[in-house]
């Protein structure tokens, strides 16, 4: 495998992975589904062979359905040993009233589950956090930290765009796969998280995607939803307005409303949390 990209322009940087991942000896990756961990886990599987790697994705209400079969497809084609675990970060009061907190909350119940698979096989867990993930952003970086997590993609000083490049010349489904991130992502800080909202949010989503739209994110303002879509599928947004108004009604939302700015990952961040429903 590393033959097939010795003469990669990040040559050096996969090596270093390489390295780090063959000290760790055996691991457990946090399966989300991205080009980042799913990378990740085929790199390791390549480093550390079929044996030493166990790929784990956390099943809750908070990831959507999409992403679960892709990790279930991804390990399938390339044989590696999968397992599903059910995470109870909405039994959380503290993860469930939505702080910028949450990922924290959330990362630290996905180790109670991961803490002791890793134990089982003298191995460690490591997660698909890439050099350009800000982690003034990310809380649950802090947790998986204070776990004893480990970030190779990140030590290795591979950023997303280097990431997605390595995917592609390994031929990995997964190397153009657009962002995604947990369904509570799309409710703003200090509104509550909710099995119904959650709900709501992947129906919406996924009926979009059956439309055609790539990139998109449903963002939940109670009995409003406010999609974002790329730029560049904008006027494909106002061509399917009827179809998107009965997708939104008939997902529980009362109105909707198209954001001009387009898509943006982590707006809630970068343009503040406040509802626009006050």
């Amino acid at each position: 495998m590393l033959e097939t990209l010795r003469d990669s322009l990040h040559s050096s940087k996969i090596y270093r992975l390489a390295e780090i991942l063959s000290d760790l000896g055996s691991v457990v990756v946090g399966l989300s589904g991205g080009v980042d961990s799913t990378l990740l886990a085929y790199m390791s599987k390549a480093i550390l062979g079929k044996d030493n790697v166990l790929c784990v994705t956390a099943v809750s209400a908070s990831l959507s359905s999409d992403e679960l079969e892709v990790c279930r497809e991804f390990c399938f084609k390339y044989e590696l040993t999968f397992r599903e675990v059910f995470t109870r970060e909405m039994e959380n009061p503290s993860y469930l009233e939505n702080s910028s907190l949450r990922c924290y909350f959330c990362k630290s119940e996905l180790f109670d589950e991961l803490t002791p698979l890793a134990e089982e096989c003298q191995g460690t867990v490591i997660l698909g956090v890439n050099s350009d993930d800000d982690p003034s952003t990310r809380p649950g970086q802090k947790a998986a930290l204070e776990r004893g997590g480990r970030f190779p993609l990140s030590e290795a000083g591979l950023g997303k765009r280097e990431i997605r490049e390595i995917a592609h010349d390994l031929g990995l489904p997964t190397w153009d796969k657009p962002q995604s991130a947990c369904l509570a992502s799309r409710i703003p800080f200090g509104t509550p998280v909710t099995v119904e909202a959650l709900s709501k949010i992947q129906r919406v989503e996924r009926a979009l995607k059956r439309l055609g739209f790539r990139q998109l994110r449903a963002r939940h303002h109670g009995d409003i939803v406010r999609l974002e879509v790329l730029t560049s599928e904008l006027e494909l947004a106002l061509k399917s307005r009827e179809e998107i108004i009965l997708i939104c009604k008939a997902s529980g939302y009362g109105f909707a409303t198209l954001d001009l700015e387009g898509f943006q990952s982590g707006s809630f961040h970068s343009r503040g949390s406040q509802s626009i429903a006050n």
